[in-house]
């Protein structure tokens, strides 16, 4: 079983905003495999793809960013997945608007969610896809930078960006971590 965790922060004041592109990655996804999303006892909503080969399970953490560790590692631990069949996707202010880029493991990267979830793993073992948001203004916070929506013309480059990374995800789901960052960090060098 592959478990596909899409970071951000629940509730519609935060919905479109950068700090919440994995949200979008993960509920594209869904769409594309028919999977609705139910609650479920780790403070998350998840969907479960039933009779899917391989078996994929998505999940989107409803702990707020920070604590999104908690629970990853309900659901790691209650469906007997190990980190290395885990795959998370959020943003990256480090990374130019649109742009993806896949890593086995990895420290946080400065990332309060990614930061989280090692934490709470013991371990950065585990496969992430981050899609750059922008820096924004070097004059304004960070925090305040990610919870912003994105203006028409960002959009439209992070809807191309969040199509990528649920055509990532397959292909993660479908052929593991090597091949889908041959494919997407190749696409990005190559830009």
């Amino acid at each position: 079983m592959k478990l596909i965790v899409g970071l951000g922060n629940p509730g519609a004041k935060y919905q479109g905003t950068r700090h919440n592109v994995g949200f979008d990655v993960v509920d594209l996804v869904a769409v594309r495999l028919g999977l609705v999303f139910e609650t479920c006892p780790f403070e998350a909503l998840m969907a479960r793809g039933r009779g899917l080969e391989p078996c994929v399970m998505l999940a989107k953490p409803m702990t707020f960013m920070n604590l999104s560790g908690d629970a990853v590692w309900g659901l790691l631990r209650y469906y007997r997945i190990e980190p290395e069949a885990l795959l998370v996707i959020a943003d990256d202010v480090h990374l130019p608007l649109g742009k993806l880029r896949a890593r086995r493991q990895g420290k946080d990267g400065g990332h309060n969610g990614f930061g989280s979830i090692i934490e709470s793993l013991g371990t950065d073992q585990f496969a992430r896809l981050r899609i750059g948001v922008g820096r924004g203004d070097d004059r304004l916070a960070l925090a305040g930078h990610v919870l912003t929506r994105f203006n028409d013309d960002e959009r439209k480059e992070v809807d191309r960006a969040i199509n990528r990374a649920a055509e990532a995800v397959e292909v993660f789901v479908e052929h593991e971590i090597d091949t889908m960052m041959n494919r997407y960090n190749c696409e990005e060098d190559a830009d």
